[in-house]
């Protein structure tokens, strides 16, 4: 994948560890080699990676090609809850992380330790989404019955978002703004809009309408100035912050499952079906596709009927996360894998 400066993102190295869908990831501010993985498999895995670097004869050049590839190495698995976990957040100082369940619960965890802290109860069925404020005070909490909570790092639930404001289906995603003078915490539903909620007295400040179906996914941009919502529509759809409005929408063809910004790039990238698509939002072109081919292996296997089993179901790209320096995307599947993306920007000593 290239674009003008001649960048280029592959593919460097998978992380193999969980046993069903990985479904969220945070990554840590001041350490680009840790990152944080939850999954179907109800567990969460803390990782520490390590780059290398290495020589590999290229028979069409003649001479060594130096590859560079990332493994993985898992250093805690993280266990307690009895259903799939759904969202992770990782607090600032990477001592704490927050996952959401499906058993209805969220769990603080101590990473040096990797026992859980606390559990959070309160809402009445499964937790779809969870976040840390930028200071780590509060968390904010999404479900399936609708409601979204606000709570203090011991468990109280300081507020609940449930009246004739709140969202009227499922809440599918919650995250703060990390704005320090407009603190705002934004909402998606399966009610097919996008909330914006003051964080001073957890008013609705905005209701943003424009999505045709249920959005999987909302995300702020690093500024605080915007955000953007995908989901069954296809359409990844760019709000300002402030002001309320729709901006821009940009066609995904196809459901979006996630979205995040690159932190320092003007980069928005969704995850649609297999395949995580990359939008440049000064031109609105698309950057790139980020695809998950099988290996010529696997295909050869298939076409000569090897593996007789039933056609399989298509590997779909569930969540995603940049390393803070924006050299790094993480992205996790449905087969279990995490696939870790580099940017690359030849003659540099990257």
């Amino acid at each position: 994948m290239e674009q003008q400066e001649q960048e280029i993102i592959e593919m460097q190295g998978t992380l193999e560890g969980h046993t069903d869908w990985v479904t969220c990831l945070s990554t840590t501010m001041d350490d680009p080699d840790t990152i944080l993985s939850g999954s179907r498999d109800k567990s969460v895995i803390v990782w520490k990676l390590d780059r290398k670097k290495k020589l590999q004869q290229d028979a069409s050049l003649g001479r060594g090609a130096e590859i560079r590839t990332v493994e993985g190495k898992m250093t805690r698995r993280l266990t307690g809850h009895n259903h799939f976990v759904q969202d992770i957040d990782i607090s600032s100082d990477r001592q704490y992380a927050l996952s959401a369940s499906w058993d209805g619960t969220l769990r603080l965890w101590n990473l040096k330790t990797g026992l859980t802290t606390r559990r959070f109860i309160g809402h009445k069925k499964d937790v779809l989404s969870v976040a840390f404020s930028p200071d780590n005070r509060q968390i904010v909490s999404g479900s399936r019955d609708k409601g979204i909570n606000v709570w203090n790092t011991i468990g109280m639930i300081k507020h609940t978002m449930n009246d004739a404001d709140a969202h009227n289906g499922w809440v599918t995603c919650v995250r703060f703004s990390p704005s320090v003078e407009e603190p705002v915490i934004v909402s998606s539903g399966r009610d097919h809009t996008v909330k914006v909620w003051n964080m001073q007295d957890f008013t609705l400040k905005h209701n943003l309408v424009g999505h045709k179906n249920y959005v999987n996914a909302v995300t702020v941009s690093p500024d605080g100035s915007l955000c953007a919502s995908g989901g069954k529509d296809g359409l990844a759809m760019l709000w300002d912050l402030n002001e309320g409005k729709a901006l821009s929408s940009l066609e995904a063809n196809g459901e979006i499952n996630a979205l995040c910004f690159s932190p320092n790039r003007y980069w928005l990238c969704g995850a649609v079906g297999e395949a995580i698509k990359i939008w440049d939002l000064e031109t609105k072109g698309e950057v790139g596709i980020l695809q998950t081919a099988k290996s010529q292996n696997e295909l050869d296997a298939e076409q000569k009927g090897r593996k007789k089993k039933k056609k399989s179901l298509p590997v779909l790209c569930t969540c995603m996360a940049w390393s803070h320096d924006g050299k790094t995307l993480f992205a996790g599947y449905s087969d279990n894998k995490i696939r870790v993306w580099s940017l690359i920007t030849p003659n540099s000593d990257e």
